[in-house]
């Protein structure tokens, strides 16, 4: 079975995609950048809203943040990564994702960060205790 969840955004419609999609056990998050109600200048401002959007979306799918298995960071500049890591600790701390971190050009020139995950529901989880493996 395959759910989709809408969030209202106006892009949904318009490029035709949802929020999240919800299948096989796993909930894929789209990118998501700051809300455009709540729209800081800030590098820091703008990744705490796309957080708060995509945990939105992962708690609608019935998850949560720390079942992220993978997040994909876009950035205008970089750089500017760095000043998020507070942020992005605080939202994975414990539980941290496979991570892959792309600059690129995003849809409105306003945005600075833009924020994609994919998560497990929680029923999908392993059972076993998270072991850090090194190699």
């Amino acid at each position: 079975m395959i759910r989709r969840i809408r969030s209202g955004s106006a892009f949904e419609d318009r490029f035709s995609y949802c929020r999240a999609v919800v299948a096989g056990g796993t909930v894929y998050v789209a990118g998501s950048c700051a809300h455009s109600d709540d729209m800081p200048t800030d590098i820091v401002g703008q990744c705490a809203s796309a957080l708060r959007v995509v945990d939105a979306a992962l708690r609608d799918a019935g998850t949560d943040l720390q079942h992220v298995v993978r997040v994909v960071y876009y950035l205008t500049d970089i750089r500017e990564l760095e000043h998020c890591a507070p942020l992005l600790r605080d939202a994975f701390g414990a539980h941290p994702p496979a991570a892959s971190i792309i600059e690129a050009k995003l849809i409105d020139p306003a945005d600075r960060i833009e924020i994609e995950v994919t998560a497990v529901l929680p029923s999908q989880a392993p059972l076993s205790a998270a072991r850090d493996s090194r190699a």
